[in-house]
């Protein structure tokens, strides 16, 4: 009987150990994040800190993003949509909304940041800011001072006058692929509204690419760091924080490349990358504990000292570096910050006529 009795107990302790495994395998959190955009140290105090093994994958276009989500069962818990997205996204049911009970940290948000995103996300009920930024030149100094002489690198005509782009065309241009923003710019610069879904406007911000096109390497929104760092494009219209992390690439490399970024003087594109769960998500609650992780302000700050970003959290910057900090590239001045737009989606018809053109530009056709 004291053979079965501990017979018995034997097996119920190994059903109660292979549940307990069962139950640790289940703790899982599925990241879709942008490339380049986290110090993967930050998800091994993750799981070392809540148990939650974080399986993380990577994009580098809100299309690609866009497509996995609308197609539905992404497999994914949390993922990172840029503002115009977000509010697309939003309107065809793609996320859930955010339980807040189960986000603690929103108290350390930044209110004038959550105040911009209210412009895609209105009460700030689907998705939480991970990191902000602007769009503008990043430029290896030597060889753009050799192609263009003392032209001051201050203005987008560094890329879209025609003469500019022909003598920069041998030592490598890149422009983002991310044709919302990138038509923004370009509408800005010709003093159209950047804003603007008038078919004749998108029009004249694509001429203003087809015009250096022949002149254009690359089009691409993650390879450029490195082609960057390694002097093999000289000039880019990217990410600030992406040509920052080229900029320290090169230097810890000491490779002789010196990057610089700038934001131009007829301002440009104010993005805000933004975290929030799919409502097909199998694991909402592990979502929400990576969501509030990531907002504790000496988590964030890490992430944003690692990427070199702004981030949406105003009690993080205790925690930043100085040099990032202080960085008017990655917190820009009032002054300039003035001159910063925002965008909202475009439609159906706008985004086939988008699609259409920048299809056109990248091909040459």
């Amino acid at each position: 009987m004291r053979k079965q009795l501990f017979g018995l107990t034997a097996g119920v302790a190994a059903v109660l150990a292979f549940v307990g495994v069962a139950s640790a395998q289940e703790r899982v959190v599925n990241v879709y994040n942008w490339s380049d955009y986290i110090d993967s140290s930050i998800l091994e105090d993750f799981t070392k800190e809540t148990g939650i093994k974080v399986v993380y994958d990577v994009f580098d276009s809100n299309e690609i993003l866009e497509t996995k989500l609308l197609a539905g069962g992404s497999g994914y818990d949390v993922v990172v949509p840029t503002g115009p997205f977000l509010a697309r996204q939003i309107q065809a049911g793609v996320f859930q909304k955010l339980d807040k009970s189960k986000l603690p940290n929103l108290s350390n948000m930044w209110p004038a940041i959550s105040e911009r995103l209210a412009k895609y996300d209105p009460g700030n009920e689907y998705a939480v800011n991970y990191m902000w930024g602007t769009t503008g030149i990043g430029y290896n100094v030597d060889k753009v001072k050799a192609a263009l002489g003392d032209v001051p690198i201050d203005s987008f005509d560094v890329v879209f006058k025609p003469e500019n782009a022909e003598k920069l065309k041998s030592c490598g241009i890149n422009i983002l692929d991310a044709p919302d923003e990138t038509f923004a710019i370009a509408m800005n610069y010709i003093g159209k509204d950047p804003d603007s879904k008038e078919t004749a406007d998108i029009e004249a911000g694509g001429d203003v690419y087809m015009k250096v096109r022949p002149f254009v390497r690359t089009f691409n929104s993650s390879a450029y760091i490195d082609e960057l760092a390694n002097g093999d494009a000289c000039i880019t219209i990217g990410w600030s924080g992406d040509v920052l992390q080229a900029k320290s690439r090169a230097e810890e490399a000491k490779n002789g490349v010196n990057i610089n970024y700038v934001i131009p003087k007829e301002g440009t594109y104010m993005w805000f990358d933004n975290l929030a769960i799919p409502a097909d998500a199998k694991n909402v609650e592990e979502a929400h504990a990576f969501i509030n992780y990531l907002m504790k302000p000496e988590v964030i700050a890490k992430a944003s000292n690692y990427v070199q970003y702004a981030n949406g959290n105003l009690a993080s910057q205790k925690f930043l570096d100085k040099e990032v900090l202080d960085n008017a590239s990655v917190y820009p001045t009032e002054e300039t910050t003035k001159k910063l737009f925002t965008i909202s989606p475009y439609g159906p018809r706008e985004s086939r006529v988008l699609n259409r053109l920048w299809t056109s530009i990248k091909t040459g056709s």
